[in-house]
Order: C-alpha cells, then structure tokens, then sequence
C-alpha cells in the first residue's frame, strides 16, 4: 500500500486540478473554494481512518473530540456553572478522542468497508451534510465540496491498488483487490450497516438541483474548453499550442460562471437600446469575468436577480 506522504502528496495534486478548473469555470466564491479543496485533500488519507496507529485516524478522531467538545460547551454555557463546565467539555474531549477511537478500532478491520466506494459515497454525502448544515454554505457548493471529498477517497483506494502490482516481480501481492471494491464480501454485516447510514445521510443531504444543473451547464464546459488553451504566447512570452484569437463581433463568447443557475434566463427587451444591448447579459454577450463574489453562479444571488453585470 501506498504510505501517507505518497497519498496526501497526490490527493494534493489532485485536489489541485480540479480547483483550477473550479477557479477559471468561476463557479464559486474563492473563499469557500479553499475550503473545498480541503475536503479533497482529506478525502485522499481519509480511508486510512481504520487503521488504528495511522495519522488520518488520530487526527480524525482528535478533530472530532475537539469539534463535540466545543458543541457540548456552547450549548450547556447557560445552565451550568463553570466547574460543571471544565468538566463536560473535558470529559466530551477525551470521551470520544480515546473512548470513540478506542471501540471503533475494535470493531473496524483495516482495509474492510472504509476501504470501499460505498464508503466514499457516504463520506461524500456527509462532507455536504456538514457544509450545508453545520458551515452554513450554499446548496451547490456543499455537493462541490462532496465531488471533491469522492474524488480524494478515490483517489486513495486507486493508489493503494496500485501498489498492490509488483511491477519488477511481475506479479500481483495478496492485498490486490482489497481496497478499490465495491463494498467488503468478507464482512458482510459491515456493509449492511455502511449502506444503512449512507441511506440515512442521504436523508439529511442538501438539495442538488444546484449542483445538477449546473454540472449539466453547455455554457460552463464551453467557458472550459475555450479557456483552456491561451490565445495568443504563454504567460506573454513563449510561443507555443494555443486557440485561436477571439472574434470580437461575430463568434460568441460564453460565462463560465453557469453552474447552479436554476433561475430561467431573462428575455431581452423587444426593443433595446444599441448601449443597453451591448451591457446586458445574454448567451452572445462577449465573456466578461464578473468582478466580485457575487456573480458566483453557485452562490447565492442579491434579491434584485443582479449577478455582478448591467442590470437586463
């Protein structure tokens, strides 16, 4: 298998490339699409979680310790004294650092069901679950969190089959097969109870019409493919593979920033003005980057419908 540097090192590359093309589709706000990457880069150790001595499991679980002892501090501050306080909190902490970390070892095998793509499906409904509800994020950008978080495990159950290929030997070690799997043959009870609270998240899971949409945007993966070369020398220097320049008035251009728009588009005035015609936002507008946060597709829009362009 591969060890921990191999797996956040190419969870980070990973999680990387597709915050590049999050970034230039400017479906998100840049400052929730930190925190985004992030699910991706812990989706990429996360698997790991069952094996007992491992970095992700210690860290995981003393986040957690940390994160119920606050939520049980803050929600008994008025109705305890601040003894009773110091205790709740420290005994929260170590409850479920040593306590929680302890009874989960014992009935977890390592490379059993969190070594399964049901294991990445649930842990990618939770990771939008915690954003929507907890972090208070928008719809669209919870379920981007969670493609990031399915896309890290992924990425780490691939790797650690990976390594499971002797390449110089030729041949396949016996922990070939034991990683990337659907979910564990061999502890039958485990799975059953992986896809009960994977059904249960999905109770609890946002809404992804946002998300849906906006994946299935012609104008987000036509910004995409139209960005993805430079028009003219790299970086303004080199000459090298790019597109062809833009037509200034005949070919139009599109806004990448498409994802997660439910609202149905305004019609053009039947009669428009040759300045309101060239200012208002409609699939042959030229390609304007908007300016600020706002004209995040995926975020939620000011209530007068303005998505950081002239008003239609």
């Amino acid at each position: 298998m591969a060890n921990f540097t191999t797996h956040i090192a190419v969870g980070t590359i990973v999680s990387g490339a597709l915050a590049t093309l999050t970034l230039a589709a400017n479906v998100v706000a840049p400052e929730n699409l930190v925190a985004v990457t992030m699910a991706g880069v812990l989706g990429s150790v996360l698997p790991d979680i069952d094996l007992k001595d491992s970095r992700p499991s210690r860290a995981m679980f003393a986040g957690l310790a940390i994160f119920f002892s606050f939520a049980v501090l803050f929600n008994a501050a008025t109705q305890l004294s601040i003894a009773e306080l110091w205790i709740l909190w420290l005994g929260t902490l170590l409850a479920v650092r040593y306590g929680l970390h302890s009874i989960f070892h014992r009935i977890s095998v390592h490379r059993g069901i969190w070594h399964s793509i049901l294991a990445a499906v649930f842990c990618a409904i939770v990771t939008a679950i915690v954003f929507y509800h907890l972090l208070n994020k928008p719809a669209g950008v919870a379920w981007l969190a969670a493609a990031f978080m399915f896309l890290g495990y992924m990425t780490h159950l691939t790797l650690d089959e990976i390594y499971s290929v002797d390449v110089m030997d030729t041949r396949l070690k016996s922990s070939f097969g034991t990683a990337l799997k659907l979910f564990d043959r061999r502890h039958f009870y485990s799975s059953v109870a992986m896809a009960a609270a994977t059904f249960g998240a999905i109770v609890l899971s946002p809404p992804t019409r946002t998300f849906v949409d906006g994946l299935g945007s012609r104008d987000l993966w036509s910004g995409l493919e139209h960005r993805l070369l430079p028009t003219d020398k790299w970086f303004g220097l080199v000459d090298g593979p790019y597109l062809a320049h833009r037509q200034e008035a005949t070919s139009p251009s599109v806004e990448t920033s498409s994802i997660g728009r439910s609202a149905p588009e305004q019609k053009v005035p039947e009669a428009p003005s040759p300045a309101s015609a060239a200012t208002s936002e409609s699939p042959n507008a030229q390609y304007v980057p908007p300016a600020d946060a706002s004209a995040h597709a995926i975020e939620p829009t000011p209530a007068n419908g303005s998505s950081g362009g002239a008003a239609p």
